[in-house]
């Protein structure tokens, strides 16, 4: 990217200009809805102030406890492929999933726990066959009985969807305290097709080697609410946590890692994008940062497949709590590249779209 113009890449990052995916418009459209209304039922403030926090989450445009597109990562590489099938699979549902490498590497591992939680109504049923859990994500696989679903199609008696499109609303306690938020769901794949797979996001600060959790899910056009208990136990004891505190600039921007937690599932990174030349953003700056992306490479040059994260804008920066999927093996370093985002947070990025200048390389120590 010799010739790259920050300023006039920015200057596309407009949505009345730019040319975008319908699905990544509608994105971004309703977050900068969501900031505005947040900006409207507050107190006006002055731009050269300090301005309200602003949260909003990567995986979806819409506000909500949960997020639909857990397993939306690219598409795993032929010698991927090839290195897992080389792996023995011992039945876990984890291990067939191919959007999330670090779930599908759990569960060849053997990394999750068979559990056996069910609850019904009248001729619906909801199971929970499996755990796993590795301080920072807890995931678990769920799956719908019902007269009423048939091969991943459900009919609400209205009109059919998708057993993903179904859940009309869920709420989770962990150990009696109520989560707000930070639940993703998904499809288990293809090969499982009445069957989700939900995942939780733990502070690895904070979080417990065990927890109970109630997960309270009601299916769309069933006046019932479906309470299943799931216990947690981490299976994972290789950790690495880390507080670099990187700092990158160029031009007005500046990049900065402050903590990196890895484990064999998940890789989590909290990272800040800052315009050094304001003390608070404009709704046009807001935007400029929330359109750059961040892309993670391991020691091997294999990239780390985007999940999900959830970020805030303080004053003149954005900081964010991503999640990626572990690839298999260990590495000794990341790299951590921002890139400016054309399609979604996890496109396949071309190399003009990273900005130089901001590009860090942190150091893993071996794992505790």
């Amino acid at each position: 990217m010799a010739a790259f113009e920050l300023e006039k890449e920015f200057d596309k990052l407009d949505t009345s200009n730019m040319e975008m995916s319908p699905l990544v418009r509608s994105r971004l459209d309703e977050t900068y809805a969501l900031l505005s209304q947040q900006a409207q039922q507050a107190p006006r403030i002055n731009r050269r102030k300090p301005s309200k926090l602003r949260r909003f989450a990567l995986t979806t445009a819409a506000a909500g406890i949960l997020a639909v597109g857990l397993f939306t990562t690219a598409a795993v590489s032929p010698a991927m492929a090839s290195t897992l099938k080389n792996i023995p699979v011992i039945g876990s549902i984890f291990s067939k999933i191919q959007g999330d490498i670090g779930l599908r590497i759990a569960g060849e591992l053997g990394l999750t726990s068979t559990v056996n939680r069910t609850v019904s109504y009248e001729d619906v049923s909801l199971q929970v066959t499996e755990t796993l859990y590795d301080g920072s994500r807890a995931a678990f696989v769920l799956n719908v009985t019902a007269p009423n679903l048939d091969n991943g199609t459900y009919n609400n008696g209205n009109k059919t969807m998708r057993l993903d499109q179904a859940i009309d609303n869920m709420n989770v306690t962990i150990d009696g305290k109520q989560q707000n938020g930070n639940v993703y769901y998904g499809s288990a794949g293809e090969d499982y097709p009445n069957t989700l797979v939900f995942e939780l996001i733990a502070d690895p600060t904070t979080a417990p080697d065990s927890f109970n959790a109630t997960a309270a899910i009601t299916l769309d056009g069933i006046d019932h609410e479906f309470a299943v208990d799931i216990p947690f136990k981490k299976t994972t004891d290789k950790t690495i946590e880390l507080t670099p505190n990187t700092l990158t600039a160029r031009e007005e921007l500046s990049f900065s890692v402050s903590k990196v937690t890895v484990t064999p599932i998940t890789t989590r990174l909290t990272t800040s994008t800052a315009l050094t030349d304001a003390v608070a953003l404009t709704n046009k700056e807001e935007r400029r940062l929330i359109a750059i992306g961040v892309a993670v490479f391991d020691d091997q040059g294999r990239r780390l497949p985007a999940l999900n994260g959830e970020g805030v804008i303080e004053g003149n920066r954005l900081l964010f709590d991503r999640r990626f999927a572990s690839q298999p093996g260990t590495s000794k370093y990341v790299t951590v590249k921002p890139f400016v985002i054309r399609d979604s947070f996890n496109e396949d990025v071309q190399e003009d779209q990273f900005i130089q200048g901001l590009e860090t390389r942190i150091e893993l120590p071996a794992a505790n």
